[in-house]
Order: structure tokens, then sequence, then C-alpha cells
């Protein structure tokens, strides 16, 4: 008859670009007591695929716990996150935002997890509504024609919170795959304020 399993700690740490540091991460999961750290370098919180991350998430079983340095480590689709959250939750591993200070393997964790997902849909839907009632204006001053446009609302929303993070229009273009001017030409219909001091 095989023995119990012992439960372990992963870490896991994603740099959007190879000219940051780590470190900081990784430390603070060696700090954790993670016997395993996955990382991914260079990987915005944009894209779909994060190597590091899906080879962690196939080691984990249950009973497992799963490490963080912050919560958008984990990436920036609201959408994505929570079903993550609910997928772990499911097989029964444990989560862990270390700066944050929730652990959602206890009530209070995923009481505080839930708030965060809350404050984060509503920012996403008052950004939804802004960027709608920004294409309203356009179209009736003649800003925008009938053929289709380059980035969809979601891609705008996104666009938008790229900027809040700090991220450099260039940046932005490509991740949305398309040209910087394209880019300027729609923040600027919408009156987004500020677009220009990213750049």
């Amino acid at each position: 008859m095989k023995g119990k399993r012992t439960p372990r700690r992963f870490g896991y740490a994603r740099i959007s670009a190879v000219s940051q540091d780590i470190r900081l991460q990784r430390d603070a999961s060696l700090n954790a007591g993670c016997e395993a750290i996955y990382v991914d370098e260079g990987f915005s919180g944009a894209r779909l695929e994060w190597p590091g991350l899906e080879t962690a998430l196939g080691d984990l079983q249950s009973g497992d716990t799963l490490y963080v340095w912050k919560l958008d480590r984990l990436g920036r689709s609201l959408k994505h996150l929570v079903k993550l959250m609910e997928s772990l939750q499911a097989r029964g591993i444990g989560f862990v935002s270390l700066t944050e200070g929730f652990d959602c393997s206890t009530a209070f964790g995923t009481f505080t997890f839930q708030i965060l997902c809350a404050v984060a849909e509503l920012e996403r839907e008052m950004l939804r509504e802004r960027v709608l009632a920004g294409l309203e204006a356009a179209r009736a001053n003649g800003s925008v024609l009938g053929r289709k446009p380059a980035l969809d609302t979601d891609a705008l929303i996104e666009a938008q919170l790229m900027i809040r993070d700090g991220f450099k229009i260039d940046h932005i273009a490509d991740t949305l795959n398309v040209g910087r001017s394209t880019l300027y030409r729609h923040l600027s219909e919408l009156m987004f304020q500020g677009a220009s001091e990213t750049a």
C-alpha cells in the first residue's frame, strides 16, 4: 500500500520583458518554501500562452499549492483568471498571492479574491461604457466610417488597461497586432486622455 503523498508548494514567476529582474519573485517563492519554481520571461500579460505556467498547472496535484508574487502575474484577463481559480479549487489545489496577502485555501482568502475580481470587473465595465460612448461620439462626428474598425471594443478596452499599467504605445500596438498610427487614431477618436504621454 502506497504512503500518503506529501503536499508540495510550487512557485510561479513572470516578467514581461527579459530586461526585467525576476529575482524578487523567485526569492519570494523560495522564502515561502516552494520546492519548484516555474518561470516565464518575456511574456506580457496580454499573451494567451505562458509555457511555464502551463507546465506548473500540469505538475500540480490535489493538496499542492501554487504561489505567485502578485495576482496580475497570472495574466490580465479577468475571465481567464477566474477560470483558472475555479479550476485550481476543483482540483483541490491551493493558491497564495504573496504580496497581496491572501490564501485561497481559506474562506477569507477566497473572499478577498472575489472582492478583487469584482473590482476588476467593475473597472472593465466602466471602460467598456467609456469605449462605447466614445465610439458613438466619433460616429456622430463622422470620424468612424462604415468600414470594419481595426480594433474592436474588447481590444480598445485592453489597450486602455495596458496604458493604465504603463505599457508603451509600440508594445501595445504589437500586442494588438495593429500599427502605431492606427492605435493612435483609435485612441484619439475615443478621446482617451494621456495616450501621448505613454508613447
